[in-house]
């Protein structure tokens, strides 16, 4: 769903939509074109962006999926929970939007074809896919919406670069790395992204001065300047162990000439993903799922590859809290249990009664993947306060569930958001549902349980993890609940409402 206000509207995210909804609906593609009157080559095209599509197309096509597909001027997403109800069944992990976007900024590396499976449908993902095009990528996705074929022109067309899309990610940073092997200037507008207090890109640029890139900032660009390369080995210590960081330091090691030392890196899910994916490409990296990494750079990187993305394991915390605040036994399939060891240590510790499945192996081959099971427990606050860490600690994108999770565990939990200067006060609208939660100062909350939730209307924070935490505790309020200007979800999350609907939620959509 989505406002149509001017003639320039992408098509890619229209084709996504009428994929979605088509996909909702249980149709395929040959179905769709049948109610409409057409060919099925002509939905194809329409959902690979590839084919100009008129309002009254549009509304055909709404009326054929019954879904309010285009609608004209501003209108508002909001949804209505109708809470207190058990969850049931079983529900798979999709893959890492985290990943998605670190390797859709490494196919810039490659000069041959980058086909990636099982990529999430998010907006995040879309906007790095528009800002691609509109430099001269070729991106396309295949018939079901799920994989991505990538091909990169032999020079980018930088100075078309869709500044709008660039705007709204704080991705786009994660162009400085692969593009400083490949120019030797260029322009990228600020980068953007949720509200979340300060942050700043001068860690980024720290790690690559020693690859010779030279930033300054004029007129809402970072303006580029590469320097001549040292045909010499590199050691680089990061002064933050950041995974954007850490990311474009390595995609700028690996056409590089010579070995590149990088300490106190992050070895994160997302990390992982793209060494994985570098592997491939013929990169060699020594230390993959450490801090110190080795990376033997290939400076003409030509290789047609495929590549699975990893599970999110940001999205199964997202449902395994579903369960939990609901006091029901749901399983969650395809957890990448390895990123979730922490997270589970802490569950047990607060008394959450759980079962895991033996180990097996992702599509990628190489990430450890595990059924998880929660079944409804009494809950206590743990000894300890519950606080983010570089992986193997708890994932800081993790951290705002235990919010949602203490205020239902008898006693107080301290909650210390030390990374961010402004998510903790969003976790305060929790209040409105009854909660127990103050803010001690800009990173710590303490958090009284349990709680006896209550129905309210609660406008959607501005920050993706604490708008998804407001929308578990309201699937735990007894009564209605309304959560105000949702679209933001969508920047991380493929379909949430509809898959928490499969577990027995009750969720509606509704505009104004």
């Amino acid at each position: 769903m989505t406002d149509v206000t001017d003639t320039n509207e992408h098509l890619t995210r229209v084709g996504g939509l009428v994929r979605s909804a088509r996909q909702h609906q249980g149709l395929t593609q040959a179905q769709l074109a049948e109610r409409l009157g057409t060919s099925q080559s002509a939905v194809h095209r329409i959902e690979q962006g590839a084919q100009n599509i008129s309002l009254d197309m549009l509304t055909r096509i709404g009326a054929a999926l019954d879904s309010e597909l285009v609608t004209i001027g501003p209108r508002h997403s909001h949804l209505r929970v109708h809470g207190g109800q058990q969850l049931s069944g079983r529900i798979d992990v999709n893959s890492s939007k985290n990943g998605a976007v670190a390797l859709l900024c490494a196919s810039l590396l490659n000069r041959g074809t980058t086909r990636l499976r099982h990529v999430a449908r998010i907006v995040e993902v879309d906007r790095i896919v528009e800002v691609l095009r509109s430099i001269g990528v070729r991106a396309t996705w295949s018939p079901d919406g799920h994989d991505l074929e990538i091909q990169v022109p032999d020079r980018l067309d930088l100075a078309s670069i869709d500044v709008d899309a660039a705007r709204r990610t704080r991705s786009i940073i994660m162009f400085l790395g692969p593009l400083l092997g490949l120019q030797r200037e260029f322009a990228l507008p600020y980068a953007g992204g949720c509200d979340l207090g300060t942050r700043t890109a001068e860690p980024h640029l720290i790690a690559l001065r020693p690859f010779e890139l030279n930033v300054t900032t004029t007129g809402g660009f970072y303006q580029a300047q590469v320097g001549e390369a040292q045909a010499r080995d590199l050691s680089i210590v990061l002064t933050e162990r950041g995974d954007t960081v850490t990311e474009n330091t390595i995609m700028a090691a690996a056409r590089r000439s010579g070995v590149t030392t990088i300490r106190n890196a992050s070895s994160n899910y997302m990390v992982q993903d793209l060494c994985f994916y570098l592997e491939l490409l013929g990169v060699r990296i020594d230390g993959i799922g450490t801090t110190t990494l080795r990376v033997h750079g290939v400076p003409d990187i030509v290789a047609d590859v495929e590549y699975t993305v990893s599970e999110d394991p940001v999205e199964a915390m997202s449902l395994l809290t579903a369960g939990i605040v609901t006091g029901s036994e749901i399983t969650v399939g395809r957890v990448p249990i390895e990123f979730m060891e922490i997270e589970l240590a802490t569950l047990a510790e607060m008394s959450l009664k759980f079962t895991v499945s033996d180990e097996y192996l992702a599509d990628n081959g190489r990430t450890r993947l595990a059924d998880v099971t929660v079944h409804p427990s009494e809950l206590r606050a743990p000894a300890d306060k519950i606080h983010p860490m570089p992986f193997p600690g708890l994932n800081i994108d993790n951290l705002p569930f235990f919010t949602v999770i203490a205020a239902c565990a008898q006693g107080h939990t301290l909650i210390h958001d030390w990374v961010y200067d402004g998510r903790a006060i969003h976790l305060t609208d929790l209040t409105r549902l009854g909660a127990d939660v103050r803010l001690l100062d800009p990173h710590r909350l303490d958090v009284q349980g349990p709680t006896r939730w209550s129905g309210a209307e609660v406008s959607c924070p501005p920050a993706l993890r604490p708008a998804v935490v407001i929308l578990l505790a309201m699937l735990a309020a007894k009564g209605t609940s309304v959560l105000r200007d949702v679209d933001i979800i969508a920047r991380g999350y493929e379909q949430l409402q509809e898959r928490l609907v499969s577990l027995g939620a009750q969720i509606e959509t509704f505009r104004d």
